[in-house]
């Protein structure tokens, strides 16, 4: 850049305390240096688009280069980056006020100077606070501006270096552009990566491919340019006009995977907010799909332009979901890299969120298989949202797909409500870390006596939302391993005759076993769940459902469990013969009692209690079996 020799230049000082609050925009406002690329690329593509506003009143402002274009130049040898632009440019005091006083955003000034017109329609911009065009000096020790307003025989060039002052001055049109703005940044010595062609095309792709004009990168001065990014965004094109092949490769790229989606959702939401959104779910999940710090993947743009993929645009449940939303109002603060805390912000995710749990009810009721094969992969995730969203739950429960004792495939609540037995006033369910050791559970002996379906939940997950009050269509959820069974309301398969009564030998032993194990359980009763086994163990009525209690406790979470509630089947042949030894037998009698407690344990996937003690009960009891 040649800056005309007879013209001295004039030196101003910034209107501000510029030293702290330049400091605080390079070292303190953006964490990654990579933002000042989009932040520039950003004001070029706004200054394009000011001069298509104008244009449309005063079309001879745009001469015969009537299309936008944004050029980067890679210049190693000098260690120099330029962004140039054929916007519409800057006189000397528009740059004086845009560049000489920071915050004051000429972006914004624009927007409120075409508010209410109908040339606002469509509005493409996006720069708002006048900030980003400081974190070049992040990068550069010099930053020098040459700009020629569109229509004007005159052009100016500023130049700081980010420590408190700038200079400004007239410069020849002929070192300016013929129309628009040129940045060039004289680039610090740890910063010279931003000189390689890999690098900056990298970084543009990834941050700025999507804004609404063209950009093309020269790696050299005297270089022929090559068009990177066409101006083009895929989600801002008709769905018609869109191949799935198109979408496959969008979704590859902006999710780091290398498989196809199972649902692509692309839309535009219009009203009191606007903004785009284009997501898919996965076919397969990620990798670190629950890590417990892991957060959603969506991106979210402001016209086009890469702002974050850390804001929160969707509920924790629905982190599988790639993709991105585009805003045309969302507000942002200085930085670009936070999104303010605002009422925009909020009716997006609720927005998006509702919107993929009603695709995701559309497609299971139009296309049950496809749907099974996303609940199969992300269903564990989203039944977090049944104990995290209670705005969403009745949603997320007619999502919900379950495994259960009515056989090997996939029910819905709907189904399991038409199957519900007379009587019956509950939605039955055990929940375990294995599906085959749930299912011969014998807790379910009695559910399945009298052909009741329970819900066999193995996620983790399962032992937190399902014990938390939740209930569908007016029913509550509840354990059969929790409380007393209620079965006895709920008739028995007709030509089944219901059980005899507990004779008093039996209730005697078990009065006996409850005695002998005494603090061991919280209490030992008659089962009207057992019909096979001899025992179970099953938590007090208003205690911590056991696999629950067994996470918290594996979790260090949970200093004391509650003691469990031993039932004894009094049908048993064993508990009868038990029970008819009445106190003959002493030895056996006590060696019996915790012999079952510790069966219980064993059929419950615990081990016993006291294993020595168990170890030599065991073979006492054998000995005498076999002499």
């Amino acid at each position: 850049m040649t800056i005309a020799p007879d013209a001295a230049p004039e030196t101003r000082s910034f209107e501000a305390d510029v030293a702290q609050l330049l400091k605080l925009m390079v070292h303190s406002v953006y964490s990654d240096k990579d933002v000042f690329l989009r932040e520039l690329i950003s004001n070029a593509a706004d200054a394009c688009e000011k001069l298509r506003y104008e244009g449309l009143a005063d079309p001879s402002l745009l001469g015969e280069d009537g299309q936008p274009r944004i050029t980067v130049t890679l210049d190693a040898e000098a260690r120099r980056l330029t962004i140039e632009d054929n916007g519409i440019g800057m006189s000397e005091a528009e740059m004086g006020e845009a560049l000489g006083t920071i915050a004051r955003s000429g972006t914004k000034a624009f927007i409120e100077r075409i508010a209410g017109s109908k040339d606002a329609e469509g509005s493409q911009l996006i720069g708002q606070f006048g900030v980003g065009f400081y974190s070049s000096f992040m990068v550069a020790d010099t930053v020098e501006v040459v700009s020629r307003r569109a229509g004007a025989d005159s052009a100016a060039a500023w130049s700081s270096d980010g420590l408190g002052t700038y200079t400004i001055k007239p410069v020849e049109v002929a070192d300016a552009p013929a129309r628009g703005t040129r940045v060039v940044l004289h680039l610090k010595e740890d910063a010279a990566s931003y000189t390689e062609s890999f690098t900056v095309e990298r970084t543009i792709k990834a941050q700025s491919a999507h804004v609404p004009v063209p950009i093309f990168l020269k790696d050299k001065p005297d270089a022929e340019p090559k068009q990177i990014a066409d101006g083009a965004a895929l989600w801002t094109k008709p769905k018609a006009e869109i191949t799935p092949e198109e979408y496959t490769d969008f979704y590859r790229s902006v999710a780091g995977q290398f498989d196809a989606p199972a649902l692509t959702l692309h839309y535009r939401a219009e009203g009191l907010h606007e903004y785009s959104v284009l997501a898919f779910i996965p076919e397969m999940p990620p990798f670190d799909l629950f890590d417990p710090d892991r957060t959603g993947r969506m991106k979210l743009y402001v016209r086009r332009v890469f702002i974050t993929d850390e804001a929160q645009l969707l509920p924790r449940y629905l982190r599988f979901v790639r993709g991105l939303v585009d805003s045309n109002d969302l507000p942002l603060n200085v930085s670009r890299e936070m999104i303010q805390e605002s009422p925009v912000l909020a009716a997006i995710q609720k927005g998006v969120a509702n919107r993929i749990l009603s695709e995701l009810d559309k497609l299971a009721a139009s296309d049950a298989e496809r749907y099974l094969k996303i609940w199969d992969a992300f269903g564990a995730v989203l039944k977090e949202g049944l104990y995290e969203d209670y705005a969403r739950r009745e949603t997320l429960l007619g999502l919900a797909r379950f495994r259960t004792t009515a056989g090997s495939e996939w029910r819905s609540l709907a189904d399991y409500v038409a199957g519900l037995k007379e009587n019956q006033t509950a939605i039955y369910y055990a929940t375990g870390s294995d599906l085959d050791r749930l299912a011969a559970s014998p807790q379910l002996e009695g559910f399945r006596a009298r052909g009741i379906e329970v819900l066999l939940l193995t996620d983790q997950v399962d032992s937190f939302w399902a014990p938390s009050g939740i209930d569908h269509g007016g029913k509550p959820f509840k354990s059969v391993t929790q409380g007393l069974a209620d079965l006895s309301l709920i008739p028995l398969p007709e030509g089944q005759a219901p059980a005899a009564e507990a004779s008093g030998e039996v209730t005697g032993f078990i009065d006996y076993v409850k005695a002998t194990l005494g603090d061991a359980v919280s209490d030992v009763r008659p089962s009207e769940r057992l019909t096979e086994s001899a025992v179970c163990l099953v938590a007090p009525e208003h205690g911590m459902d056991r696999q629950l209690e067994k996470l918290l406790a594996g979790a260090g979470r949970l200093d004391m469990a509650a003691k469990p509630v031993l039932e004894i089947n009094p049908r048993h042949a064993l508990i009868e013969r038990l029970s008819a030894l009445g106190e003959a037998d002493p030895s056996l009698r006590e060696d019996a009692a915790h012999l079952l407690f510790d069966e219980a344990r064993i059929a419950d996937g615990e081990l016993p209690a006291d294993p020595r003690g168990f170890s030599a009960r065991l073979a006492r009891v054998l000995g005498r079996a076999i002499g």
